[in-house]
């Protein structure tokens, strides 16, 4: 199709479409085309690995992840542990909210992205914790692990107290 034109045409973008004009007449030519079904094919495959699938290890936006991570939760959790687990996740991203470190803003974003792979995958029973990870907490960190194990703790002894 393109191979018929010669060098007296020309080639202008007209919104979403393509036209071939001649010099001459400033008329579209036959040729003319919609771009507009292979342009929106050009940009999803632009945005996957092989036109397939999102890449898995492409790293999130603060919202989608979030949103993520709440619906995992929705999807693959109990009643109490989704609401803890809500409740936890709600207060860690108002609490980097306005971090402004990209390398904090990354490593954040990068473990609740492999959390949320976890949770999605059913790898997280029974998971331990790495103890290259724990090594690597704050004080602070391990504190806010230790009051976690504590609230989990807690809320299962009174759901056992108010079975019986």
């Amino acid at each position: 199709m393109l191979e018929n034109l010669d060098s007296r045409n020309s080639v202008r973008y007209h919104s979403q479409r393509l036209v071939f004009t001649s010099q001459k007449h400033s008329q579209p030519c036959k040729n003319s085309f919609n771009m507009r079904s292979s342009l929106s094919r050009l940009a999803s495959a632009a945005n996957t690995q092989r036109g397939l699938k999102p890449n898995p290890t492409a790293l999130l936006p603060p919202i989608p992840l979030y949103r993520r991570l709440l619906r995992a939760h929705r999807k693959h959790l109990p009643a109490e542990m989704r609401v803890l687990g809500d409740e936890y996740i709600k207060a860690e991203f108002r609490a980097h909210r306005k971090v402004d470190n990209p390398a904090h803003l990354i490593g954040f974003l990068t473990e609740w992205q492999m959390y949320a792979q976890k949770i999605e995958g059913d790898q997280w029973v029974g998971d331990k914790l790495d103890e290259q990870k724990l090594s690597k907490m704050s004080d602070e960190q391990i504190h806010q692990l230790y009051e976690l194990m504590q609230a989990i703790q807690n809320r299962s002894k009174e759901g056992g107290e108010q079975e019986s």
